[in-house]
């Protein structure tokens, strides 16, 4: 199929000129390029230079001179870097939105709020980094004798890989407590949308972070992903279950730690009690905001069968209703997924499940006439565990409904899946819903949200269970995943053990006795 390039004017801030300048920070000594295309016309805006391994040693070589300096700096001057950088942050969201849009093809309403993500995670460790970092007292075995001291270190040099499609909010969030805590960072983007984060990284130094301390390198995953892990000192992946299977393998074989943040077949329960029109209008955030990819976004949906048929009719009428185009602007609903490959994937998924015996609601589609990756809004009904969107990962604007007869059934079939990152329940009752929330196996449950909530509580920890992930972002896990914990043990007086002379079985029954009594008046 041959795609006309829309008549669609790129935003005034994505110049030539700014491009050639992002891109430059991406080593490539090879000359090699990938065309990294505006996604809603499929335009190239610039060759984007692909790191050879060289290139990703010397990079590591950089930032590993570059990370002695930054962990010898004290805490309270790193922190005020990243208090400037949120006032840029948030000042410069527009021009972060642009290049968000051009490089993914979301609407502008998403890509605004990805923009809000890096910000609000530095005002959330700016608050809790220096608490979380700071030594802390221990007891040691023998009272006021010894003392043990919890020292929190950087890791040192930090490989992130991030998404396409969050690649400002992974790429740049994912950093920042990474940063604060004294390491240094190598992100590895997708191809598809390095420019948003090499923006982020500017930014950054702008708010005055050392050059060299957080580097860039880009290719396809196997071209760089085993230098970088080979070379990092921790990992930290959000992507698909199988990319995270084999980052997970190879950093074990390097003795590094990992967190990955992987898929998810996420579930909606709808409660019979739930609020109708609320609950439809959750549930079109929740099947295609970001164009169905969010890796928290709902692909199952649960209905009690005495609503199925109202809650049906509303969701299809609101579905066919949404605006769907290419534009700049906020007024388009639903943007474009982020490729043609991607697209392919997307309509494999609803050909086999209509092949196989679904009915489509809606949509169904590609709209190569919006541009050349635009697919509708989609709703199946008749999606069984045989299709390939019944278990698997779809990550595009398409969801099945489910009926079921008791709430028992839905929290089982909520559950039938390996994947465990996000669900959703709605209902008038909190305490019922809280009841059906507890019984789900998901390390993000959301009540009468489908997933905002959850993500943007900075505060707690947010990550996957079964094959969804390892590890979390967020909360104080967040922040000290990066850092080692060394223990500073002192001995006052030598007193552990026996005294020279002392009868051996005199001083076995003094040491079971103090143990005794320490227990009884709680002191060890």
């Amino acid at each position: 199929m041959t795609i006309t390039p829309l008549a669609l004017t790129r935003p005034a801030s994505v110049t030539d000129e700014r491009l050639r300048r992002l891109v430059a920070r991406v080593p490539g000594s090879t000359g090699a390029t990938w065309k990294l295309t505006e996604v809603y016309t499929g335009e190239t805006l610039v060759e984007l230079p692909q790191s050879a391994p060289a290139d990703i040693e010397q990079a590591f070589t950089v930032a590993r001179a570059a990370q002695e300096k930054w962990a010898a700096t004290p805490l309270k001057q790193r922190l005020a870097v990243f208090k400037r950088a949120h006032a840029l942050f948030v000042d410069r969201a527009p021009q972060v939105t642009d290049l968000i849009q051009v490089e993914s093809g979301k609407n502008r309403r998403m890509a605004i709020e990805e923009t809000c993500d890096p910000a609000m995670v530095m005002s959330h460790y700016l608050r809790r980094a220096a608490k979380l970092l700071a030594p802390v007292r221990r007891g040691g075995p023998v009272p006021l004798l010894t003392t043990s001291t919890e020292i929190r270190q950087p890791k040192g040099v930090v490989g992130i890989i991030a998404p396409w499609n969050f690649p400002f909010a992974t790429g740049i969030s994912d950093a920042v407590p990474a940063l604060m805590a004294g390491n240094a960072v190598i992100l590895k983007p997708d191809n598809k949308t390095a420019l948003s984060p090499l923006y982020g990284i500017q930014l950054l130094e702008e708010a005055g972070l050392p050059e060299g301390l957080f580097q860039v390198v880009c290719g396809e995953g196997p071209d760089v992903g085993p230098t970088l892990i080979d070379n990092a000192d921790y990992v930290m992946f959000t992507g698909s279950t199988a990319t995270g299977r084999v980052i997970g393998e190879r950093a074990g074989r390097n003795l590094i730690g990992c967190c990955l943040e992987l898929g998810g077949k996420n579930p909606m329960i709808v409660l019979d009690d739930a609020d109708l029109a609320e609950t439809v209008q959750g549930a079109i955030f929740g099947a295609f905001g970001n164009t169905g990819q969010i890796c928290m976004h709902i692909e199952r949906i649960y209905l009690p069968e005495s609503r199925y048929d109202e809650f049906k009719d509303a969701f299809v009428a609101k579905a066919k209703a949404l605006d769907v185009r290419a534009a700049y602007d906020f007024g388009p609903d639903m943007g474009s997924l982020v490729s043609v490959d991607h697209l392919r994937r997307v309509q494999s998924h609803v050909d086999d499940a209509v092949a196989k015996g679904a009915t489509v609601l809606c949509g169904g589609k590609p709209r190569p006439d919006l541009g050349p990756a635009f697919f509708e809004p989609t709703i199946l009904e008749g999606v069984t565990k045989d299709m390939l969107c019944g278990v698997t990962e779809t990550f595009g604007p398409v969801v099945a409904l489910h009926k079921y007869r008791t709430v028992d059934e839905a929290v089982a079939l909520a559950n039938d899946t390996d994947y465990g990152l996000n669900a959703s329940v709605w209902g008038g009752d909190l305490g019922a819903a809280r009841a059906v929330a507890a019984r789900i196996e998901s390390g993000n449950v959301n009540i009468n949200d489908i997933l905002a909530t959850a993500y943007a509580s900075k505060g707690t920890p947010s990550g996957g269970v079964k094959t969804s992930g390892v590890g979390a972002r967020h909360g104080d896990q967040g922040l000290l995943k990066y850092t080692d914990v060394q223990q500073v043990a002192v001995l006052k007086k030598q007193v552990m053990g026996a005294r020279p002379g002392q009868d051996y079985d005199k001083y076995v029954k003094g040491m079971l006795s103090g143990l005794k009594l320490m227990r009884k008046l709680r002191i060890r």
